[in-house]
């Protein structure tokens, strides 16, 4: 449902495709600030909302970080498609909180009994209706109950990473590490100095 706003009318939206997620084109008027109306076309592309986490143990100093294969990064120059992320998944019916156990266990065989919700953002507003929420959790061996992988039946084949945290800050400026959620979950854990000794 699209609410209605002042400055907005919508002409048309058209299904382009529900192949895998839901393409929308969508033809509006949008009143600019100097009061003149333009006409304008957008492609919206929803695929639900998602959650993400980063893992990390302060006595090692590490972090969890998983590699999989992406087809949209190889259409953008990338030379193998493999991707280094944080674990992450789309809500479906779950809560935000109960999502991200259950991806964290799938993906990488961890079982994460609490997790700590830091913020939420939209990733790339100007086409994707999701919104993503990022937490942060504390992680030990003790709760390694298998390989993880992911789904073999959702087409995952994802390679579980245990990081130095400050090796995996060196490989944002690398370019090695590239993906945005993963260096903004970095980051938070360095602001906040989430690895530093209690």
């Amino acid at each position: 449902m699209i609410p209605t706003l002042a400055n907005l009318r919508i002409r048309a939206v058209e299904v382009l495709s529900r192949n895998w997620y839901l393409l929308r084109r969508v033809d509006f008027d949008y009143q600019r600030r100097d009061g003149e109306w333009q006409s304008l076309s957008r492609e919206v592309y929803d695929r639900g909302n998602g959650a993400t986490i980063l893992l990390y143990n302060r006595a090692r100093r590490t972090v969890i970080l998983t590699r999989q294969f992406r087809m949209p990064i190889l259409f953008n120059q990338h030379p193998t498609g493999m991707l280094l992320e944080s674990p992450a998944g789309l809500l479906d019916a779950d809560a935000p909180a109960d999502c991200i156990k259950r991806e964290v266990e799938e993906e990488t065989g961890y079982r994460i009994a609490a997790v700590q919700p830091i913020f939420n953002a939209y990733m790339s507003p100007g086409s994707v209706t999701e919104r993503l929420h990022f937490f942060v959790a504390e992680f030990d061996q003790a709760a390694k109950v298998s390989d993880g992988g992911g789904d073999a039946s959702e087409g995952e084949d994802i390679d579980v990473l245990e990081v130095p945290f400050e090796q995996a800050m060196a490989m944002i400026a690398s370019g090695e590490i590239a993906d945005g959620k993963t260096i903004l979950l970095l980051y938070h854990a360095a602001l906040h100095k989430l690895l530093d000794a209690a």
